[in-house]
Order: structure tokens, then C-alpha cells, then sequence
């Protein structure tokens, strides 16, 4: 089998025909695209807020600190732990000098300053002034509450209570009580 080989002539004349066939059609084939749109990472994008100078912030950032809740006022409380003196219904003798105590906790937020108060709420002062300084505790802490009463001339069951106040003059707290059986010294 022989084979013939094409012209040289023919060659040209195909690629010829191809090219002319392929004019214009570059287009076609690898259109012009258009021009890439510029990426933006979306912290650099454009914004409709507008930018905020220092001072703009600032002046925000107090509004909003003006306008913050008031911190809550602190508790107050009491609570009596134990007489550490004169036991509910001890006996003493009238005109006797009893000197009471308290041991009490603050367990209330607050401390307690000279502005805090104890003041008689039920029964007789014995002897005592009716307003008191509390004794000064910070919160968390116990107290000792210490009172001198004088026992009444006459004889009988005395009970005084009293109670903690705020400087608002609010009360708070357990009470604390002094009970006692007076008796005239003869009467043993």
C-alpha cells in the first residue's frame, strides 16, 4: 500500500481555510471578560454608619453610664446568736445594777457605724436610756451589745426588747430582750 502525501500546498490551503473560518471568532471563544469587580473583606466594606469620632464615643459611653442602674443599697440585718449575760428570767434583787450582753452577727451588707441606732421597742427602759449607739460591726462579723440596767424598786417579771435601726430610721434584725424576775432582798 502506498500512500500519498498530501501537497504541501493543501496544507497551507487548510490552515488557510481554518484561520479565515476562526476570524472574529476568537471572541467567541475566550469572550472579553469583564472588568474583575475589587474584593472587599467585609470589615473594609462600605458602611451606611457613618464614622463615629472619639469624642462621638465618649460622650455615648457616658450616656449610657449616667443612665446605668443605681448599685443596690446594701441590707441590713441582725441576727442574735446568745445572751453571753443575765439569762432569760435570772433573779436580781430591786435597785440592783445588771449589766446585760448580746453576742449578735451582722449578717447584712451593711456596716454598722455610729449612725446605727438601738432603741427600745416593747417593755420597761430599766434604767436605761431609750436610744442607744449600736456597736459598730462590718458585715459578716459578730458583736457584743452591752446595756447596764438598773432593776425597778418594785417586784415582779420585767421583760425590755429591743431593736436595731438604720440611719433612715428603718428597723431591722432580731430583737434582743432582757428578762427578769425582780425580788425585794428580804423576799428569799
Amino acid at each position: 500500500m502506498s500512500r500519498v502525501k498530501p501537497h504541501p500546498a493543501t496544507w497551507q490551503l487548510a490552515l488557510l481555510l481554518i484561520l479565515t473560518a476562526c476570524s472574529g471568532s476568537v471572541e467567541r471563544l475566550f469572550p472579553a471578560q469583564q472588568p474583575a469587580e475589587i474584593y472587599r473583606p467585609p470589615a473594609l466594606a462600605a458602611s451606611s454608619t457613618p464614622v463615629q469620632s472619639a469624642a462621638q464615643v465618649l460622650t455615648a459611653t457616658s450616656t449610657l453610664a449616667a443612665e446605668a442602674p443605681p448599685t443596690p443599697a446594701c441590707l441590713n440585718n441582725l441576727l442574735f446568736v446568745e445572751d453571753l449575760s443575765v439569762p432569760d428570767g435570772s433573779v436580781v434583787t430591786t435597785g440592783a445594777l445588771i449589766d446585760k450582753r448580746w453576742r449578735v452577727e451582722n449578717n447584712g451588707t451593711c456596716n454598722w457605724d455610729a449612725q446605727f441606732r438601738l432603741k427600745l421597742v416593747a417593755g420597761s427602759e430599766l434604767g436605761a436610756r431609750v436610744e442607744q449607739a449600736l456597736y459598730p460591726a462590718r458585715s459578716g462579723t459578730q458583736a457584743t451589745i452591752r446595756i447596764i440596767f438598773t432593776a425597778p424598786q418594785e417586784p415582779g417579771a420585767y421583760r425590755s426588747a429591743w431593736q436595731a435601726f438604720s440611719p433612715a430610721g428603718a428597723p431591722f434584725g432580731d430583737p434582743i430582750f432582757i428578762d427578769i424576775l425582780v425580788e425585794t432582798p428580804d423576799s428569799n
